[in-house]
């Protein structure tokens, strides 16, 4: 019994790892997971994003987010606050998907 039960936790921590990157924007930062700014440039961010249009395209910790209709289908919950000394993580919005990714991997723990 004791050897399934290693294997059925792997499997447990890859599925909520690899579904991260549902977030949902939240209205108030008490209701947040993690507080974000988005930056006026590239250089700026710990984190460049690129919206995805569709819920299976969001599957790593790589900086493409799909955004959630409701609280509920998400795996973060994120609040955008006004300055970026109140902010967990700098995000900046890329235009491509293949910009997107880390500048700062030291906050990737943010995401899981």
């Amino acid at each position: 019994m004791k050897r399934y039960i290693l294997p059925i936790v792997a499997v447990f921590l890859c599925t909520i790892q690899s579904q991260a990157q549902k977030v949902y924007s939240v209205d108030y930062a008490n209701q947040a997971d993690v507080k974000v700014f988005v930056v006026d440039y590239e250089n700026q961010a710990d984190l460049k994003v690129y919206k995805e249009k569709y819920q299976n395209q969001a599957d790593k910790n790589e900086g493409r987010w799909f955004f959630t209709d409701y609280a509920n289908q998400a795996d973060k919950k994120i609040f955008f606050v006004q300055y970026a000394n109140q902010a967990d993580l700098k995000i900046y919005f890329v235009k491509y998907e293949n910009q997107a990714g880390w500048n700062n991997k030291s906050k990737m723990q943010l995401m899981y």
